[in-house]
C-alpha cells in the first residue's frame, strides 16, 4: 500500500484560491504529457493543464509529476469547494488512485497480455473528467476516423463550449447547451444527420435528469436508457463507461481495433479476418472484471495497427 497523500495546501490566487495536494499513486503511474487532439488538455513545460467546471464555476487544474511516486495536483477556482471538485474529477480521469495490483498478479504471465502487463504495469484508460464529455465525444467518433472526429469536437468547443476569461482555456459544451441546439447546426460541423439527432437526444436525457452519469448506482440504468436512443449502440455506451465513468470492466467490443485483433487471433493469424462484437466480448470474458484494461494490453501485445481511442 502506498503512503497517504501529502497535506492539502490552500493559497490565495487572483480572483479566488488555489488548492494543491501531492498525490502518491497506489500503483505505478506516468502522467500522460501530451495535448489532446480536441484542444481541451494542454501539456506545457512538463505540466498538464485542463479547464473543467464545477456547475457553472470554472476550475483550472494543473498536474505535474515530480517523481515516480509524487504527483502534484493544483486547482484554481473562486472557492475551495469548486477547486476540490476539480481535483477529484482529474484524479478520476487520470486513474491515479486505481490499485491495479490484483490485475497484475493475475495476468502478468497471461499468454496474450502478460508481456505488456509486465512491461507497462501502469497502463490506464485515457479518461475524461466529465462523463457527459465522454458520451458526447463517443457519439462524434462513431464510424469515422479519429482525426476527423477530433476536428468535429474542436468545432463544437469553439462554437458551443465554455471559455474562461482569466485562464483563456476552453471546456466542452454542457449537456444543457447541446440539448437546446437544432440538429442542423451540429450537421454544419460535419456530424452526420443521425449522429446529430442522437447527440441532441442524449444531451436532453442528461440535462433533464433522466440519466445520471455521475452516480455509480445509476450507471447501468442510464446505459439502458441511452441505448434506447436510435444511433447510440453498445460501442458508444462502453466508451462512456470506460473513459467517463472509470469502468474497467467495460470494453468497446465493436471497435475496429478489437474486431481486427480478435479476428486475427481466432483465425490463427489471418490479417484479413474480422471478429463479431459477441466474439470480442467472449474473448475478453476471462479477464473480468478488467476486460477494458485487458483489451488495451492486448492491443499493445498484439501489435494492432489500428488506432486505439482509449489507451493512455
Amino acid at each position: 500500500m502506498s503512503p497517504p497523500d501529502g497535506g492539502v495546501i490552500e493559497v490565495r490566487a487572483a480572483g479566488g484560491i488555489e488548492v494543491r495536494v501531492e498525490v502518491r499513486p497506489r500503483w505505478p503511474f506516468a502522467l500522460p504529457l501530451r495535448s489532446g487532439l480536441d484542444g481541451l488538455t494542454r501539456a506545457r513545460g512538463g505540466v498538464l493543464h485542463r479547464l473543467i467546471h464545477a456547475g457553472s464555476e470554472p476550475v483550472l487544474v494543473r498536474v505535474a509529476q515530480l517523481a515516480p511516486e509524487r504527483v502534484l495536483f493544483g486547482a484554481r477556482a473562486a472557492d475551495r469547494a469548486a477547486a476540490e471538485w476539480g481535483l477529484e474529477r482529474m484524479r478520476l480521469a487520470l486513474g491515479i488512485d486505481q490499485d491495479l495490483s490484483a490485475f497484475y498478479e493475475r495476468f502478468r504471465f497471461d499468454p496474450l497480455i502478460g508481456r505488456s502487463v509486465r512491461s507497462t504495469p501502469g497502463l490506464r484508460a485515457s479518461g475524461k473528467p466529465d462523463p457527459f464529455e465522454a458520451l458526447a465525444w463517443a457519439i462524434c467518433e462513431q464510424l469515422i476516423e479519429f482525426e476527423r472526429a477530433a476536428a468535429i469536437q474542436r468545432r463544437l468547443i469553439w462554437r458551443l463550449g465554455r471559455r474562461c476569461d482569466w485562464c483563456s482555456m476552453r471546456d466542452a459544451p454542457t449537456a444543457a447547451v447541446l440539448a437546446a441546439q437544432a440538429p442542423a447546426l451540429l450537421e454544419s460541423m460535419d456530424l452526420s444527420a443521425g449522429r446529430a439527432v442522437a447527440l441532441v437526444r442524449a444531451a436532453r436525457e442528461v440535462a433533464r435528469g433522466r440519466v445520471d452519469l455521475f452516480d455509480p448506482a445509476q450507471c447501468e440504468p442510464g446505459w439502458r436508457r441511452l441505448r434506447s436512443i436510435p444511433g447510440i449502440g453498445s460501442w458508444t455506451v462502453q466508451m462512456l463507461a470506460l473513459t467517463g465513468q472509470g469502468r474497467l470492466d467495460q470494453i468497446p467490443a465493436g471497435d475496429l481495433a478489437y474486431v481486427k485483433l480478435v479476428g486475427r487471433l481466432r483465425s490463427g493469424g489471418d490479417p484479413y479476418a474480422r471478429a463479431t462484437e459477441d466474439e470480442v466480448m467472449e474473448h475478453f470474458a476471462p479477464y473480468a472484471p478488467w476486460a477494458g484494461l485487458a483489451g488495451m494490453h492486448a492491443l499493445r501485445a498484439g501489435g494492432s495497427a489500428a488506432v486505439s481511442r482509449v489507451a493512455a
